[in-house]
């Protein structure tokens, strides 16, 4: 199949354009991009706001209008789930009613259920990115079914071990960052922690780990929870810890490039950490806490892990991984983390499902 048509629905939350909301978004916008150039049409079902460049078409996220007794109701969720549920809901109804005339396949790279629940009114394959580990919404929208005609995918061995019980043969399609974007940088600088200011990223520790060993630290991303910036960031920042902003990719490689090392401090189970990719591919070692599928990405050539949590161990580690040589980095980074490997695995994923 030299050129297939594909639906990729992405999060209606959340604008597929820089400066991203997260990486499940920046996935969103490499993949779509990367399908486009290879010559496949694709679709983007996203979020008002979303790179016109993509050929984006808004999800219809929009004010719902309740009458009086309905708002009332005890059962009433909150106003930006009922617009999520109505944004997805319209777009598998106009899919359901002729999508196999205009695509070959349809690819949930969103969190949302719906896509999952209402597969089986398509007359079209399906296929959804596991990114999270299991939640109750999407366990029901799979378990609803005798069988579920969705083909599941897992960003990582450990997302896809995560849902063994509900989904037992997910696919690991490793999300993959452009290699000739995030280009090596120079190194000899500071430390560097990315990604959303969130308590399950914990940068606060990082923060810690980074005082404890002596090193200054540059802080870059979203601020995604304000109240836990406030609280537990803002009183830290000094002259040797600051907050640089939520940076555009350009703005981002290179300040990973130009780090000693990158500090990854999840204090939940990543299922991938795209942060830890995006260093690498800068020549960048990576220290963190062996949490989720960090052990996946890294070797002791690239990146030291400590024990979750303990921020001593890892202020141990940092001037190990400060001297790692950052030409083993980039090498992970290209056998591992690259766009192509992802892309082609997802092409041949929709050509196998089309046929």
């Amino acid at each position: 199949m030299s050129s297939l048509r594909v639906a990729l629905i992405a999060s209606a939350r959340h604008p597929i354009s820089e400066p991203f909301a997260g990486g499940l978004e920046a996935q969103t916008w490499w993949l779509a991009r990367a399908l486009n150039r290879r010559g496949h049409h694709v679709e983007l079902f996203a979020a008002p706001g979303s790179d016109p460049t993509l050929g984006a078409r808004e999800l219809p996220v929009r004010r719902s209008t309740f009458s009086a007794a309905a708002r009332s109701d005890v059962s009433m969720p909150s106003a930006m789930w009922m617009e999520e549920h109505h944004a997805y809901l319209g777009l598998m109804l106009d899919l359901a009613r002729d999508g196999e005339h205009r695509f070959d396949v349809v690819h949930n790279n969103s969190l949302h259920y719906l896509p999952v629940a209402m597969a089986t009114a398509l007359r079209i394959p399906v296929v959804t990115t596991l990114h999270t580990p299991p939640t109750p919404w999407l366990e029901s929208a799979i378990n609803a079914q005798d069988l579920c005609p969705v083909t599941f995918t897992a960003v990582s061995r450990f997302t896809a071990e995560a849902w063994q019980e509900t989904v037992p043969c997910a696919r690991v399609v490793r999300n993959g960052i452009d290699m000739d974007f995030w280009r090596p940088g120079p190194g000899g600088g500071g430390l560097v922690w990315s990604g959303r200011l969130v308590p399950e990223k914990a940068p606060h520790l990082a923060i810690e780990a980074a005082r404890a060993a002596g090193m200054a630290l540059q802080i870059a991303g979203p601020i995604s929870d304000r109240a836990y910036f406030e609280d537990r960031i803002e009183p830290l920042l000094e002259e040797d810890v600051r907050y640089v902003g939520h940076l555009e990719g350009r703005e981002l490689a290179e300040l990973l490039g130009s780090a000693s090392a990158a500090l990854v401090t999840p204090s939940w189970d990543e299922p991938y950490g795209l942060v830890v990719a995006e260093a690498l591919a800068c020549g960048t070692p990576v220290c963190g806490f062996d949490r989720g599928a960090l052990s996946e990405i890294l070797t002791p050539d690239c990146g030291l892990l400590a024990p979750p949590g303990d921020v001593e161990a890892l202020a141990e580690l940092i001037p190990r991984a400060m001297k790692l040589d950052r030409r083993d980095a980039r090498h992970r980074a290209e056998q591992f983390c690259s766009l192509d490997r992802t892309t082609d695995a997802y092409t041949d994923l929709y050509e196998e499902v089309a046929r």
